[in-house]
């Protein structure tokens, strides 16, 4: 009888650990964008990416459009460890560090090879700076670029004098200061009755609002400047990431980075389609002038000096790596 006790309470710790190894770790990971934003649908399959190399072990449940927490808490609950997973666009942190808002320095890096490379000179510094706040970079994915939309053809810097801009950051207020425009606050959802209304004249947005909003109905011209091309950061508390088992932290590395590599393209497609639907809905779509895309540069060098002035030495030397 002694023996079988003693059998049964082996088998009892076997399947009691048996279990232990099969536990099962659970992620909230807040994101700001809507299920059916390209953001979203790649955060989606990176939570399915790692749930299927950890066979289960590891669920991220992802909260879309703010549910779980609102765009400019989502850093601070990943911080705290409230959230332990979360997705930002990167330059709204910029008022916390100057290196999260490199990526949206205007005509600085127009295009998506100009933009890879300056993320790939910026990752470093900003990996640095997640670190020293205990959180540690997974994958950053760009917006499509920002383009010029106005109620009439602009072929200069000049052209742009006099009229009203509308604005929505500190950035966007000083590309109208620096091109003699008026500033005006105007969100998004005001953008119809305030060009109709002629409260503003000219705008930088993306392909994708300006099919969002029906730009078709209230102006004329888009110029496809490939302004810059602002960025979402996807990050992970480090302590939180550090109890996960060397093969859980591998399969997230590695769906990070094939979430990188889809996200790039995936933004890449998300501006061709755009782009088509502003030109199907009878907008001009215009490449910028050489004289416009001089102009815009000259804004830009002038917004990044000051920016490099803020940032301090790591902003300088970023800056210089990116322009060799």
């Amino acid at each position: 009888m002694t023996m079988l006790f003693r059998a049964a309470a082996v088998a009892l710790v076997s399947i009691a650990l048996g279990g232990a190894g099969q536990a099962q770790t659970s992620w909230d990971m807040p994101t700001p964008y809507p299920d059916g934003n390209f953001h979203t649908r790649n955060a989606a399959q990176f939570a399915a990416d790692v749930d299927k190399a950890t066979k289960g072990s590891l669920k991220i449940k992802i909260h879309s459009a703010g549910s779980l927490f609102k765009h400019p808490e989502i850093k601070r609950a990943a911080r705290q460890g409230t959230a332990p997973i979360g997705e930002i666009l990167q330059s709204l942190a910029g008022n916390e560090a100057p290196i999260y808002a490199a990526d949206s320095l205007p005509f600085v890096a127009t295009g998506y090879d100009a933009a890879k490379k300056l993320y790939d000179v910026q990752k470093p510094y900003l990996q640095k700076q997640l670190d020293s706040e205990g959180l540690m970079l997974l994958y950053a994915v760009p917006w499509p670029p920002q383009g010029l939309y106005a109620k009439r053809e602009i072929n200069s810097v000049n052209d742009l004098k006099g009229l009203k801009f509308r604005t929505y950051n500190p950035t966007i207020g000083r590309i109208a200061a620096l091109a003699g425009s008026i500033p005006t606050q105007i969100e998004v959802p005001d953008l119809p009755t305030a060009f109709a209304t002629g409260r503003v004249d000219v705008m930088i947005t993306s392909a994708s609002t300006g099919v969002d909003t029906k730009a078709q109905d209230y102006l004329t011209h888009y110029i496809d400047a490939q302004a810059w091309l602002p960025r979402n950061i996807v990050f992970v508390n480090k302590a939180a990431f550090a109890k996960l088992s060397p093969d859980e932290q591998k399969a997230v590395i590695d769906a990070a980075k094939a979430a990188e590599d889809r996200g790039w393209k995936a933004s890449m497609d998300e501006m061709q389609i755009k782009t088509k639907a502003l030109k199907d809905a009878k907008i001009i779509v215009m490449q910028p002038s050489a004289e416009l895309k001089a102009g815009l540069a000259k804004i830009g060098e002038t917004i990044a000096a000051e920016w490099a002035a803020k940032a301090g030495p790591d902003g300088q030397k970023m800056l210089e790596e990116y322009k060799k």
